[in-house]
């Protein structure tokens, strides 16, 4: 009897998150540094706003850092299917600092609304802001292509805020430049809109991850990619029944197929393999249960 799922190390995979996890750590512990400090010597909200973003990065990135660490663990006897939900419960957390960040930062721009607003000198600030803005570019970039080679929701959501955080600094830079341009009401006035592209870059993460954690199934498209690549297998077999949902950022099937009743037990077991392998072979896929049913059935029922 088989209580654990067989496992195969993939060092390419290990590689691709320590990467991604080391450059996550490294670049959002430089930015809260550099921005810290320039937000105390000037006091801008807009920069405030910014810096209390990237703190949240930094809190994030710790969190990531642990859950990837658990999540590539191979099955046990505590998680025989493995520990791949942690991805995504860490994606979660992901988006609940980026909430508490966005929080922060309506909290201060309304505080400082009120307050009538100051005069932000362009100086220091504004560089702070394009090069934070420049390294949030160059994360985005590096993180986005290391989630597709992962298939990892928590990098997906590391480099949705990386991208939202390079619009934010945008925002920033126009409010510390309004507010001796124009008004010093567009400092608070472009802190607020900070904190919304935090909010939604929040609630997009959210979403996303929460599908993950809560057995969602695949849309439309996907649900007919899976029934075709099962009905090209060799074999005369029709597919009729489809359970697909997700246990972490990939899917598990359960799949009902009919064969004649005249098949030998050897052909039925050959055919039910090369099911499941075709299956576990989409990008998509963790894992694949096919059952054997007589040929008394053509129609296809799907559920997730």
């Amino acid at each position: 009897m088989q209580l654990i799922r067989d496992h195969k190390p993939n060092p390419s995979l290990d590689r691709a998150y320590r990467v991604a996890l080391t450059i996550t750590l490294l670049a959002n512990l430089a930015l809260v540094a550099g921005k810290g400090l320039v937000t105390y010597l000037t006091g801008s909200v807009a920069l405030y706003a910014d810096t209390a973003n990237s703190f949240s990065d930094l809190l994030y990135s710790i969190a990531l850092v642990v859950a990837i660490r658990i999540a590539l663990r191979p099955p046990d006897l505590s998680h025989p299917q493995g520990h791949a939900r942690f991805d995504p419960l860490v994606g979660l957390l992901v988006a609940l600092s980026m909430a508490i960040a966005g929080y922060e930062a309506l909290r201060s721009a309304v505080q400082r609304f009120i307050e009538g607003g100051s005069i932000i000198e362009p100086g220091l600030p504004t560089l702070v802001l394009l090069a934070g803005a420049v390294i949030k570019a160059g994360m985005y970039v590096i993180i986005k292509n290391l989630a597709s080679k992962t298939n990892s929701p928590a990098l997906r959501a590391s480099a949705i805020d990386n991208l939202s955080d390079v619009l934010t600094s945008v925002a920033a830079l126009v409010g510390i430049l309004g507010s001796g341009l124009i008004h010093p009401l567009m400092d608070p006035i472009a802190g607020f809109f900070v904190s919304l592209w935090i909010f939604k870059a929040a609630f997009d993460a959210g979403r996303e991850n929460l599908d993950y954690l809560t057995g969602a199934g695949p849309d439309q498209a996907l649900r007919q990619k899976i029934i075709e690549t099962a009905n090209r297998v060799d074999g005369h077999h029709i597919v009729h029944h489809v359970v697909c949902e997700y246990v972490g950022p990939k899917l598990a099937i359960d799949m009902h197929i009919n064969l004649p009743g005249e098949a030998t037990l050897d052909e039925v077991h050959d055919i039910s393999d090369r099911v499941i392998d075709a299956l576990e072979a989409l990008p998509e896929v963790d894992r694949a249960y096919v059952h054997v049913e007589p040929n008394d059935e053509t129609s296809v029922s799907q559920k997730d």
